[in-house]
């Protein structure tokens, strides 16, 4: 059980990083964007860590206050429910 949260963590942040990483070339490129909605999906159902770091590396929505913000509170809460996971699975 713990080989599957700990592949669930690391597939849904790569993702998380990804996904800002596209939106980020696709405002670049004056292309169709994706929506807030569904960045925020990805960051709630485990990937803000990877999201905020997304968001950090290609400085993506930095200056939007509820990704500036909100984003990193919820990638802390994200990795506390991870650790109390992964210390209840044995």
């Amino acid at each position: 059980m713990r080989f599957l949260l700990i592949w669930y963590f690391i597939i849904i942040n790569v993702f998380g990083v990804q996904i800002m990483r596209s939106d980020k070339n696709r405002a670049i490129h004056k292309q169709r964007r994706i929506s807030e909605n569904n960045l925020w999906i990805v960051a709630l159902i485990g990937g803000a860590p990877g999201a905020f770091v997304g968001m950090k590396v290609y400085r993506h929505k930095t200056k939007h206050f509820q990704f500036k913000y909100g984003l990193p509170i919820l990638a802390i809460i994200d990795l506390l429910i991870y650790f109390y996971l992964f210390s209840l699975v044995s």
